[in-house]
């Protein structure tokens, strides 16, 4: 049995596009000529496929030789066999769904039904093992997902017209165990080699069947299936328009998001603002949803200029508080005193275990000894967590005390980062720590009780971090409790710091790996 390896994808270079550019049709056919000896088995029919695809779908007008009759009914018989022995040989099953795709594209739908049918729906019941691990393209080297909404086609193009809407959903459920279909009419016109015939007709069909099934009434926000195909179909017939009515209907979270979505890709901020409002006022969970329909409101805020984005970001922070929409709120203060004022009132109401937004309080406002005990009582494992203190305090209390970089690959708020716009779309500005301790003038301290605590305080997060990585096997951060044990000793640099430090390698000797990373990053320093 062959087996299938997913290569890695080399990154695009300004290279290999210039060169791609400076070829003609006829030495590009020659390169892939040359090229597909070289191939191996999963990259030879992952080509082959995409050649005949991309062939097939240009404006040459050639399609693959399609299955006959004869090699239809071999095909059904092979899928019969390996069905009642619960196995089939991959490569074969590559081959014959190749052949269905041929038909496919051929528009010859019958036998692509007939062929996809027959093998898809019992190797997606798990009725025919492939000798895989997990998933199918392990073992085939055709894109089944593809396969599975070629099938979906293949029965709408021979299905009655009256019928079409129930065998489609038919199709689908045959083919769960294979394909994806989050919007199904997308992934049927994805695969489509001609338009969909009487396309209207079968939309008022299908909305009428995924909105007698869609549950619209029930409380939880988890979507079915049909929800999901009940706000596509909506959107094709209707637009925003349709999606406001049955978001306004339902009051669940998934149908006021595809609501305001839609809004926000027209670009209509005044619409946009006002949707997001009205979400935020009826969504069933309010506490769960309530926070993102604030932070769209306050985006359209952003984008209309409007002088109440600081109202409207301390509102979302405050109805849902977590680090961004803090540093959202804080960020749009226009002075030092402001943003002073607004960390003090924040502190008042952050809740008591947010323990990451409150140490960026008390770090803000001056208060170090209040930030270094959290840093002190915070547990050694855990870090990772979205309120733990520690990627956050011990690399500023190292600049702090002795302009040292911790090392670490993880020594920024690092959960906390803005990640950039995909496709340009607008986001919220939300600016990082260091710049929010930057507009609050947060220096050096000088106060010998202020260090002496802030020390303390690393060096206990530092013991408990060794501890809790040791005593629960965790050797991938082994590195990490070393940096930070390290950190303790340079920024401080005394005596008193090297027997501490002589102390914590003494205590956990039976550790070599531990030491190691001590021994290691003790050298590059």
């Amino acid at each position: 049995m062959r087996a299938y390896r997913r290569a890695s994808k080399p990154a695009d270079s300004p290279t290999t596009e210039a060169a791609l550019a400076a070829m003609d049709a006829e030495e590009l056919r020659d390169l892939i000529r040359e090229m597909i000896p070289w191939l191996d088995e999963s990259t030879h029919a992952r080509l082959v496929n995409a050649l005949v695809d991309r062939a097939a779908r240009s404006r040459s007008g050639w399609v693959p030789p399609g299955p006959t009759n004869d090699a239809v009914g071999e095909i059904l018989h092979f899928a019969k066999a390996a069905k009642r022995v619960g196995y089939a040989d991959p490569s074969e099953v590559d081959d014959y769904l190749r052949q269905g795709s041929n038909a496919f594209l051929g528009k010859d739908y019958r036998s692509a039904y007939q062929i996809f049918r027959a093998l898809l729906v019992p190797i997606g019941n798990a009725d025919v093992d492939l000798g895989q691990h997990e998933t199918l393209d392990e073992v085939l080297g055709i894109d089944v997902a593809a396969c599975a909404a070629q099938y979906v086609v293949s029965m709408y193009m021979t299905a009655t017209p009256s019928d079409r809407g129930k065998a489609v959903h038919s199709a689908i459920d045959e083919v769960r165990g294979i394909g994806h279909f989050w919007e199904p009419m997308r992934e049927m016109e994805r695969v489509a080699v001609e338009p969909l015939p009487e396309l209207g007709e079968f939309l008022a069909q299908w909305r009428a069947l995924v909105e007698e099934r869609a549950d619209g009434g029930r409380e939880s926000d988890w979507d079915s299936d049909e929800d999901r195909w009940r706000r596509e179909v909506v959107e094709r017939m209707e637009g925003a328009d349709g999606l406001a009515k049955v978001a306004r209907i339902t009051k669940r979270a998934s149908d006021l998001r595809a609501w305001c979505r839609v809004l926000v890709e027209a670009g209509d901020w005044k619409t946009v603002l006002a949707a997001y409002e009205e979400s935020a006022a009826v969504v069933t969970d309010k506490k769960l949803w309530r926070g993102d329909f604030l932070d769209g409101a306050a985006l359209a805020a952003q984008e209309l200029g409007r002088k109440d984005l600081p109202e409207r970001l301390e509102r979302a922070w405050r109805d849902a508080p977590d680090m961004l929409r803090l540093r959202r709120w804080l960020g749009s203060s226009k002075s030092e005193g402001t943003l002073r004022r607004r960390a003090a009132e924040a502190l008042d109401a952050c809740p008591k275990r947010a323990h990451r937004q409150r140490a960026l309080l008390h770090v803000l406002l001056g208060d170090l000894e209040s930030a270094a005990q959290l840093l002190a009582s915070a547990p050694g494992l855990g870090w990772s967590d979205a309120e733990h203190p520690g990627y956050l305090l011990f690399p500023f209390f190292c600049r702090l005390l002795g302009s040292v970089e911790l090392s670490t690959e993880r020594s920024r708020d690092f959960d906390e980062l803005s990640l950039p716009s995909e496709g340009g779309e607008p986001r919220l500005l939300t600016p990082e720590v260091s710049e929010l301790l930057e507009m609050a003038d947060v220096g050096a301290t000088t106060d010998g009780k202020t260090r002496a605590a802030v020390l303390n305080a690393m060096r206990m997060a530092a013991a408990k971090r060794i501890e809790g990585v040791t005593e629960n096997k965790r050797r991938g951060h082994y590195g990490h409790a070393a940096a930070l044990a390290l950190a303790c000793v340079q920024v401080d640099g005394s005596p008193g710091s090297a027997t501490w430090l002589s102390a914590i390698r003494d205590e956990y000797r039976r550790y070599p790996a531990l030491q190691r990373e001590l021994g290691r990053r003790s050298e590059r320093r």
